[in-house]
């Protein structure tokens, strides 16, 4: 039974967008760029999540975890910064509902937060090519502050930004890594089914709740 909230917390990457086409993308090119065979969109979209330099090193490797050999991150690195500056939202799209959930909860009064693990020189441009970035009081990117998710810091923070009293929100996100930040703040946490979690049933994870679309917070909150 999910508590009506005063604030909403919303991540941005397979929660509010589908950005795996332009980051796959990106990745496959980087590849290509040092010599190496390119991955495919399929084995990207069980990587990303954790920001673009986790995504970067795992592509490296081919696998989710390990580290790839530093001088070859040092070369591909800026290769795959430069190439997603270009293509931060040309293929990528919000999933369905998306707009008629964010009118909805905006319509209902609730505060809206962003709070995402993608750095903000990319996290600005997606949200306004995409035409979310005025709905949001507070945008938390994965380097405004000297911690990300899972750490409950950005959540904390985007609380008292916005005066809302942990108990008093909630989290909508689509990873574990949503999860644990919004437990570890005292936060409500719903999520998305269709997301990016590395391949695992979010339910896994025992959120408070699992939705198909945000256009079911309408009957939830």
């Amino acid at each position: 039974m999910i508590k009506k909230p005063k604030m909403v917390l919303i991540d941005v990457d397979g929660t509010l967008v589908d950005s795996v086409p332009d980051l796959a993308f990106c990745v496959d090119e980087m590849l290509k760029a040092v010599d190496m065979p390119p991955h495919g969109e399929a084995e990207v979209r069980h990587w990303v999540g954790n920001g673009v330099e986790r995504l970067v090193r795992r592509a490296l490797i081919g696998q989710l975890d390990g580290e790839p050999d530093e001088a070859l991150f040092a070369q591909a690195y800026p290769l795959f910064m430069e190439l997603y500056k270009e293509n931060t939202s040309k293929r990528s799209c919000l999933y369905p509902g998306v707009k008629e959930g964010i009118d909805y909860l905006q319509a209902a009064g609730y505060k809206l937060g962003c709070v995402t693990n993608k750095a903000e020189a990319f996290t600005h441009p997606l949200l306004k090519d995409l035409g979310l970035f005025d709905y949001f009081e507070s945008i938390v990117s994965g380097d405004s502050l000297d911690k990300k998710k899972p750490d409950p810091l950005p959540l904390l923070y985007s609380a008292e930004k916005l005066g809302v009293a942990a108990e008093d929100s909630l989290m909508l996100g689509d990873s574990i890594s949503d999860v644990k930040a919004a437990r570890a703040a005292g936060f409500q946490i719903i999520c998305m089914s269709y997301g990016y979690n590395h391949g695992v049933d979010i339910r896994e994870s025992n959120p408070d709740a699992v939705i198909d679309s945000m256009l079911e917070l309408k009957s939830l909150i």
